[in-house]
């Protein structure tokens, strides 16, 4: 009877530790059907390669201390278009965990280490994710412009991601990590693809470059655009800063175009999904004005993050590039931008709201989010005018009858009927 009791303990705890350490079941997040989904979210005609790389960005500030310098290791997560056998090889899985550290794994549709594709020139989207975050919140858009002639690099940004910060009983550890490299992040992946050798790097075109962040990553994303920092001492100090550090303080946060004298040229255009700054007005509004790459802003009117009246819109109006759009979704929130809840986040709000937005489907927010970033990069990066049709002309989406009862004509690509509660706004000089 002991040895039996023994062996059924020994068993039961081999059961516990197997479950324990079990692999999350990867999930397929998108099962929208093809007839809602607007015509330039559809795939491109490049099978898409995924792959791993560590880096280190050497020598940056220490921000723990802010008195010495380290190396900086990042992940990155890079989409290409692959070689035409990439099929065989497998599927690439996303392992993540959640913000309070519940791991989940998702399927994608890129090829995991496939052959690059030898020959070709195609252009550097840089994929910056939110506080806290992780480079492949947005995987659906690494994958998919990779699938329309694009090299795309998501990045860990190291010290605010979802793995690194403990968000229950230190939910900010990371935020003066995240204000000094958020930019200079962004930038330091540009210049590591210009000098790189790698079989990717050699099909990547580094002068023709784009960037794009969520929250926090669309507040870099500003700056390293043209945007100067602002932040005073009681700005500091509303984010947490004591009075004494927060003086001190101010030279280190303050910088321009991601550290750099000038903006790089090679910049081509930017987007930012709801980018956070606005309403603490951090970013130097004079600065702003001097700003002349394609900028596309991206928000939901209640975004209760960002802000939009006095959040997105305000940067979107403080923006003096010709080419400049907001885009905006009517009821969301700041959800905007990650790919839909994983099952594991339903089990806590704390990480359901993390991903879901009330109003609206995350699968179909993030099929208007692929065709317009595809239309918006088509125009200003690679300079195909025909694509810059494709960005509406008539503010809102919703179609409505005219006077003889016929409906007004839907925005370029959605089908019809399909396409409401979406606004978009141009610059008055805008193509």
């Amino acid at each position: 009877m002991k040895i039996k009791s023994k062996t059924l303990c020994l068993a039961a705890l081999l059961t516990i530790s197997t479950q324990v350490t079990a692999a999350p079941v990867p999930e397929n997040l998108y099962t929208q059907q093809p007839s809602i989904t607007p015509e330039l979210a559809h795939p491109g005609q490049y099978p898409v390669g995924v792959k791993t790389l560590q880096v280190v960005h050497e020598k940056q500030l220490n921000t723990q201390t802010f008195t010495s310098f380290e190396d900086r290791p990042l992940t990155l997560e890079v989409w290409y278009p692959a070689a035409a056998n990439a099929a065989t090889e497998e599927l690439a899985t996303y392992e993540n965990v959640t913000r309070l550290h519940k791991p989940f794994s998702l399927i994608g549709t890129g090829h995991r280490n496939a052959q690059a594709q030898k020959t070709g020139q195609f252009p550097l989207i840089v994929l910056s994710h939110g506080y806290t975050g992780y480079r492949t919140i947005m995987y659906y858009l690494g994958e998919h412009l990779a699938s329309h002639g694009y090299v795309v690099v998501g990045i860990d940004h190291t010290d605010s991601t979802t793995e690194d910060v403990d968000f229950v009983n230190s939910g900010f550890s990371g935020f003066p990590s995240t204000l000094v490299n958020r930019a200079r992040d962004q930038q330091f992946v540009l210049d590591y693809f210009s000098q790189d050798d790698s079989a990717i790097a050699n099909i990547t075109d580094t002068d023709h470059a784009a960037v794009i962040g969520y929250s926090m990553g669309g507040f870099g994303a500003i700056n390293t655009i043209g945007a100067c920092y602002g932040f005073n001492q009681a700005g500091l100090q509303r984010l947490g800063f004591p009075e004494d550090a927060a003086k001190q303080l101010i030279p280190v946060f303050n910088s321009c175009h991601a550290g750099r004298d000038e903006v790089d040229s090679r910049w081509q255009a930017m987007i930012a999904y709801a980018p956070w700054g606005g309403e603490s007005s951090v970013h130097d509004a004079k600065s702003m004005k001097t700003i002349t790459v394609p900028s596309l802003y991206v928000s939901g009117d209640q975004d209760d993050v960002s802000g939009y009246e006095n959040g997105v819109k305000k940067l979107f109006e403080q923006t003096d590039s010709k080419d400049k759009y907001l885009m905006v979704y009517e009821n969301a929130r700041h959800n905007i931008a990650p790919h839909p809840a994983p099952k594991i986040a339903y089990e806590t709000d704390a990480d359901l709201g993390h991903y879901i937005e009330p109003s609206w489907s995350n699968e179909q927010l993030n099929r208007i989010n692929m065709h317009m970033s595809l239309a918006f990069l088509d125009c200003f990066v690679k300079k195909d005018d025909s694509k810059c049709a494709y960005l509406p002309k008539r503010d809102n989406a919703t179609q409505v009858k005219d006077s003889e009862g016929k409906l007004t004509q839907a925005w370029p690509g959605f089908p019809d009927r399909w396409a409401t509660g979406i606004r978009f706004y141009r610059g008055a000089n805008a193509k």
